[in-house]
């Protein structure tokens, strides 16, 4: 079996987006009890990261990691048409991913205590992100 169903995301600009309870609320309405959960954003300025979900410094930290990595208005990008952040946030989503796959057992995410699903916008302006949810199993 398998159920499909599409997430809006709205975001207020650069940082992490918890949607892990969007998720599961999506796996329990599927049926399916035990299987795979596939989640894809559908942009290249944006990604999806498997994260700590009890201190946001975790994810503070790994906004400061990328910025160091990746800064904004780095001279080495030809691709600015849309800002400083424009490039940046492309690398960025590239080196962090644009879908997960995590498994469903007893008709949930099968997730580890401390993780959570995070949207992670790249941008540094307010976009409506689109996210995909396959969920396939029995």
């Amino acid at each position: 079996m398998i159920a499909q169903h599409q997430l809006t995301v709205a975001t207020r600009g650069r940082g992490t987006y918890d949607i892990t309870r969007d998720v599961e609320q999506t796996v329990r309405k599927s049926g399916i009890t035990t299987g795979t959960c596939h989640i894809f954003v559908h942009h290249t300025s944006a990604s999806l990261v498997l994260c700590e979900n009890a201190d946001p410094g975790v994810r503070r930290d790994l906004d400061a990691f990328m910025a160091r990595l990746v800064p904004d208005g780095d001279p080495l990008f030809d691709h600015t048409q849309e800002g400083p952040d424009d490039m940046p946030a492309h690398v960025r989503a590239i080196l962090t991913k644009m879908d997960l796959t995590v498994p469903v057992g007893g008709g949930r995410c099968a997730l580890g205590t401390w993780q959570g699903i995070y949207l992670y916008e790249h941008r540094t302006h307010a976009h409506h992100r689109r996210v995909t949810v396959t969920i396939s199993g029995e």
